[in-house]
């Protein structure tokens, strides 16, 4: 019994506080400088250079690097100096080492003491072997390293280009599935939505 009576209190005490709470008050008064509307903030966009790409590229073929900087993409700036500088290293490390060959193979032709030379234990076949290796290795990574010259430069003109691009909400492509109330069978297609 006496649980019954304190969940009845419960109960009505819940009801009265409910009760207490509304506002005395019945009339609404609302004052025209109350009600404000907000205004939807509308993206600024800045306006479109159309020199944009050319000027990162012209800095990228200047300085390599300096169009990536140009663009604000400060982090493609290591791996443009990295590239070109391991395409430099191998090229510098393939020529030293066929210069060094085609002066042991000169030396030899003019007669000198073939021990005292660098690639004694070399035959004459086998260091014109190596030259020529070593030399299309050379001319490899030259030819690398100018490619990835050219690729910081185009790099540097599609950011800066794509930058450009206006990837806004009002034009959205979206892939939708609808079921046929007919048939029950699901009908594909795709919606553009273009808003100005």
């Amino acid at each position: 019994m006496k649980n019954k009576v304190y969940y009845i209190l419960i109960f009505c005490s819940l009801y009265i506080t409910a009760v207490t709470a509304q506002d005395k008050n019945d009339e609404l008064k609302i004052t025209t400088e109350e009600v404000a509307v907000k205004k939807k903030k509308e993206k600024e966009i800045p306006p479109y250079e159309p020199l944009a790409p050319a000027r990162a590229a012209f800095y990228s073929a200047i300085l390599p690097g300096l169009g990536q900087a140009y663009t604000k993409k400060y982090w493609k700036i290591p791996i443009v100096y990295g590239a070109i500088g391991t395409g430099i290293y191998f090229y510098r490390q393939n020529n030293n080492t066929y210069r060094d060959l085609r002066n042991t193979y000169k030396a030899r032709l003019a007669g000198e003491d073939p021990n005292n030379l660098e690639f004694s234990n070399l035959t004459d076949n086998q260091l014109i072997d190596l030259q020529r290796r070593f030399r299309r290795d050379a001319e490899l990574a030259l030819l690398v390293t100018v490619g990835l010259y050219v690729l910081n430069i185009v790099d540097a003109n599609v950011t800066a280009h794509l930058q450009q691009y206006s990837i806004s909400e009002d034009l959205s492509l979206r892939p939708k599935m609808n079921f046929n109330d007919l048939n029950a069978k699901p009908n594909y297609g795709l919606s553009l939505s273009y808003s100005f």
